[in-house]
């Protein structure tokens, strides 16, 4: 009685901490794999662009304008980590490097429409923003979440 309690501790302990802290996998290596600091990037991406959505809803133009270059003028990975990706990339890499560019001037425009407090241009800028945000990760999240972590 006891060792099948044990077994089933150790089972369910298992269990949990795979379903709870699941261990990221590259692709075909069972080995845990660090995240990319494209990953941690893209996440602060993300938060800024909340960040503006809450602003441009209260019409706070001010904090769009600061917030508008963090994205315009985001971290970029480590070079070992920049060649991992444009390798991985291959002949794509132009069609990422423009998303990337599209993305910095959409940022660039919504930060001077801020500062005009243009609500109306602050709005279209923020969807073309949200619009070359939306083309990269179609066009590169799947391929990337599948290759790097093994998963999409």
């Amino acid at each position: 009685m006891k060792i099948f309690s044990i077994n089933t501790a150790v089972l369910a302990t298992g269990f949990a901490l795979v379903t709870v802290c699941p261990p990221l996998l590259a692709e075909n290596n069972a080995e845990p794999v660090e995240p990319l600091a494209l990953f941690a990037i893209m996440e602060e991406m993300g938060k800024n662009m909340q960040t503006i959505t809450a602003a441009i809803a209260s019409e706070d133009w001010e904090t769009v304008e600061e917030t508008s270059p963090l994205i315009a003028d985001h971290p970029q990975p480590p070079l070992g980590e920049k060649i991992r990706i444009l390798t991985f990339i291959g002949t794509d890499v132009s069609a990422f490097k423009g998303h990337d560019g599209q993305t910095h001037q959409a940022a660039q425009q919504l930060g001077q429409a801020a500062a005009s407090k243009d609500g109306e241009a602050v709005i279209v800028a923020f969807a073309d923003l949200q619009r070359s945000c939306l083309s990269c990760h179609q066009r590169f999240r799947k391929s990337f979440r599948t290759h790097f972590y093994g998963r999409q």
